[in-house]
């Protein structure tokens, strides 16, 4: 296979990542790792070290959107980003003594994890009981817009969902995911946040966690420019028609047939972990 040929299969992989992820909400990462270590057998940390780019391309030009519309609480972001920050450097670090198989197999738990979240009934309303004082204090309540005007919302149990977060950094740099689906968790069910506010917040918050866990890979030499320019090009078109599409797509379908996808790629990448092919 010619560098030409790879690299084209490999424009359109992402791409095909770049749409499942935006579609879904947990971000093309999920498809984009399984793709280059099952199908061209790269290496699971120079995958990761691609994915990371991807991820902040893509995080930085849907946030842009959200924010200009109101729906992403900054404050919330900003806060929780020191979390997942410190988290993402711990698990970048990690990686490099951790073989191989063992991401693989960590990278497949986490998968199934996000397949199962994604199908899980989420959190709409918003919480009006102001019980948090650690909110408070931080200005983390807020309100977004909606059909029928402005919601205000309340914020709980903050540290519960800053500890989650910790992990959620961890298991993005380890493993080269935006960790969405424990993100939005922390969010919408522990701190009770609105969905919307949940998963536009953790969009903004992907792409600071993936460039604190990029450096050290790109310190260690697992960034190859050859790999991320095709792929970055390709997410970001992948995403960019998602959300085109999204608009009047039945996303519950979509949720079912990605969940389908996802286990079985989780399963493929769990069996090649632990038979040491990977």
């Amino acid at each position: 296979m010619t560098i030409l040929v790879f690299t084209l299969i490999l424009l359109v992989g992402a791409y095909a990542a770049g749409l499942l992820g935006s579609l879904t909400g947990l971000g093309g990462g999920v498809v984009l790792i399984p793709l280059l270590t099952l199908i061209f057998h790269v290496d699971i940390r120079y995958a990761i070290g691609c994915a990371l780019v991807a991820s902040i391309a893509t995080s930085s030009g849907s946030a842009a959107a959200y924010i200009k519309e109101g729906i992403t609480n900054i404050r919330i972001g900003m806060f929780l980003e020191i979390a997942t920050t410190t988290g993402a450097i711990i698990g970048a670090l990690i990686a490099a003594y951790v073989a191989t198989h063992i991401v693989a197999i960590i990278f497949g738990v986490v998968l199934l994890f996000s397949a199962a979240m994604s199908l899980r009934k989420k959190h709409e309303g918003a919480e009006t009981d102001d019980r948090s004082a650690l909110a408070r204090t931080l200005k983390l309540n807020g309100s977004f817009p909606t059909k029928d005007g402005v919601v205000e919302y309340k914020v709980r149990r903050v540290l519960g969902g800053y500890s989650l977060m910790t992990i959620a950094g961890v298991l993005s740099g380890l493993l080269g995911i935006g960790s969405g689906a424990l993100k939005v968790l922390a969010m919408d069910t522990i701190m009770r946040i609105p969905f919307k506010v949940s998963t536009t917040t953790s969009n903004f918050m992907i792409g600071v966690t993936a460039a604190a866990s990029a450096v050290v890979y790109l310190q260690r030499g697992y960034i190859d420019p050859g790999l991320a320019m095709p792929v970055v090009i390709g997410v970001l078109g992948g995403a960019f028609t998602g959300s085109k599409i999204l608009v009047g797509a039945n996303t519950k379908k979509l949720r079912l047939l990605f969940s389908v996808v996802i286990s079985f790629l989780a399963i493929e990448m769990i069996y090649n972990g632990l038979t040491g092919k990977l």
